[in-house]
């Protein structure tokens, strides 16, 4: 009987509460074949002076010995030393086809720290029953802007994000800190060395990508636009009337009515 790589895969991941990447799966393998190669180590026979083995006493069944099940051709025999990444996503995309086809609340997803087995949405309510968990809170309009604008600029600082957003962004980071979808990445190189603030894997599994480069585009929170925005807002320039529309000869009359008046103090001209 041929080895068969889904069923093995299949069991690691249920039998994992973390997610399995690529790398922790073929490791998986790698130390099969080195414990193959390791020598049994016969056990130690009892001291001929040392106290004899215990038994039972009457009425009490014998210690239960355990022991391995018999060794399954189908999962330990002929196991490849080298399985690539290609098969093993290969395999993967298999059974998380078979569990989205079976339709029985199990669905196999690839976030940023590999793949996991997860209950399907539509059992949110159950689980949480079970768990006696309270409904999650949804993030404010707020705190979903100040995401996206970290998510986007990051590192990025809160005085950065106040800039971008014209309000105070101190209640949203806060609450985005302790839902821990962004952490504090370190310090900006500006007066006062302003923290700086990026997103976590849990906002990946939170929006449901695998990594930042998943992101849209967005033409408004681009990373050149986002540049030009901050910069303007922290060096604002100052329109004069030009600027502003006035027509020439409005501009030009404004200018000789300035120059004719006299100062404060002055005397007038005989």
């Amino acid at each position: 009987m041929a080895f068969n790589l889904k069923k093995v895969i299949k069991a690691l991941l249920f039998s994992s509460s973390q997610p399995l990447a690529i790398k922790d799966l073929q490791a998986a393998f790698t130390r099969f074949h080195e414990q193959a190669l390791l020598p049994l180590v016969p056990e130690a026979p009892a001291a001929a002076d040392g106290p004899p083995p215990a038994t039972p006493a009457a009425g009490e069944e014998p210690a239960e010995v355990i022991a391995e099940p018999p060794q399954d051709p189908e999962l330990y025999a002929d196991v490849p030393s080298l399985v690539t990444s290609s098969q093993i996503r290969e395999v993967v995309d298999e059974i998380a086809a078979e569990l989205r086809a079976a339709d029985e609340g199990l669905l196999l997803i690839e976030g940023a720290s590999g793949y996991r087995l997860v209950t399907h949405p539509r059992f949110a309510r159950w689980v949480r029953i079970l768990r006696a968990e309270p409904p999650p809170l949804k993030l404010s309009p707020s705190s979903l802007e100040t995401l996206s604008v970290v998510a986007y600029r990051q590192p990025v600082t809160r005085a950065e994000i106040e800039a971008i957003r014209g309000v105070s962004a101190e209640a949203g980071v806060n609450k985005l800190l302790e839902r821990e979808l962004i952490y504090i990445t370190g310090r900006a190189e500006a007066p006062g060395r302003p923290l700086q603030y990026g997103t976590t894997d849990k906002f990946l599994e939170f929006v449901g990508i695998k990594s930042l480069d998943e992101l849209p585009a967005s033409d408004v929170l681009s990373t050149r636009q986002l540049d030009d925005w901050l910069q303007n807002a922290m060096n604002p320039t100052r329109l004069g009337d030009a600027e502003m529309g006035l027509p020439e000869e409005q501009l030009s009359l404004q200018g000789t009515a300035a120059e004719e008046r006299p100062s404060a103090g002055g005397t007038q001209p005989d």
